[in-house]
């Protein structure tokens, strides 16, 4: 992260347009905004850049709509098919990997991640970035630090951490652009993720996972690394249920063994080591009832995105997608 958009002309090709603005606020008067501002500043970074910066994001009201509205994980699994496992996008998830063998060879030679995986997250993420978002990223973390009391401390965190590094780097605050929520670039990391896990492919000191494929698919390969990726290891086994619903309680990590959850009533359809740890997953399928188990590999997805039904359209991208490059 201390290579975080080292350049300027990085930002100057982010181009989708924001939103309408629909309300104006100078967020350096913000009740919250000086002890944002000293904390901030402790870190070594000038008291009068923050109060500009600051006073430079705009609330956006729909920001705060956008933030409100059921998310897509609400839905039940027959309708988060529909949303990200289509033609067109296995397409030009065809199209992309093609165009990007060669990085996608090299990275997935070295990290262990497979090719598949990181084309998935990018197509699920941002349709392998024609849709990145159209937020200036200071107008949505300063709106949901300040103006959404149920996550301000995730955002407040965020924005922060963007503060410290473009402060470091020289950012025309104005000109970078990200989701609602300000995520950014093709694999849409918030700026603690960019920090902790954006790589530069090429070594030329620019981190660009905006407009730069070779950036940004390095970094979603080294994010997996970060969180345990097993190369060769399954993603998830479908299973066999007969028992107590209750088992589909138990969270996203895998816990119980699946000798454990054999004895539960979850039994795979297909042979798996009976002391492998699983987590039970049911999901309410186009034709009723799915039962899977969740293996280490389907909870490593799930860090980038807390939810077993994304995990599941990852996978099943992947999988499609690695068919039809055969």
């Amino acid at each position: 992260m201390d290579g975080f958009m080292r350049v300027h002309k990085v930002l100057l090709i982010l181009t989708l347009g924001c939103l309408p603005i629909t309300a104006a606020a100078d967020y350096s008067d913000h009740p919250s905004a000086t002890a944002l501002v000293n904390r901030v500043a402790e870190r070594g970074i000038d008291r009068d850049w923050l109060r500009s910066a600051l006073s430079e994001a705009t609330r956006q009201e729909s920001i705060l709509k956008a933030v409100s509205r059921p998310a897509e994980k609400s839905k039940p699994w027959s309708e988060y098919q529909d949303i990200f496992l289509t033609e067109r996008r296995a397409k030009e998830g065809i199209e992309f990997w093609r165009e990007n063998k060669e990085t996608l060879d090299r990275v997935s030679q070295d990290t262990g991640v497979p090719a598949e995986v990181i084309v998935a997250i990018i197509g699920v993420e941002t349709y392998y970035g024609r849709i990145t978002g159209g937020y200036r990223v200071i107008d949505a973390l300063s709106t949901l630090a300040f103006d959404y009391p149920r996550r301000s401390p995730f955002f407040t965190k965020e924005l922060e951490v963007f503060l410290e590094l473009a402060y470091q780097s020289g950012l025309p605050l104005a000109e970078l652009k990200g989701s609602y929520a300000g995520a950014m670039g093709l694999g849409q990391f918030m700026p603690s993720s960019y920090r902790a896990y954006a790589k530069d492919f090429e070594g030329d000191g620019v981190i660009d996972i905006w407009k730069n494929p070779n950036d940004a698919i390095m970094s979603v390969a080294n994010y997996f690394v970060a969180h345990g990726w097993r190369p060769g290891a399954e993603v998830i086994t479908a299973a066999r249920f007969s028992g107590d619903p209750t088992l589909f309680d138990a969270g996203l990590k895998p816990k119980l063994s699946i000798e454990a959850l054999a004895g539960k009533g979850l039994t795979p359809v297909t042979e798996q080591l009976v002391d492998q740890l699983a987590t039970p997953i049911q999901f309410d399928g186009k034709s009723g009832k799915e039962h899977w188990l969740g293996l280490h590999n389907f909870y490593v997805i799930t860090r980038y995105n807390h939810s077993a039904m994304y995990a599941m359209a990852v996978h099943q991208l992947s999988q499609t997608l690695r068919a039809q490059m055969l």
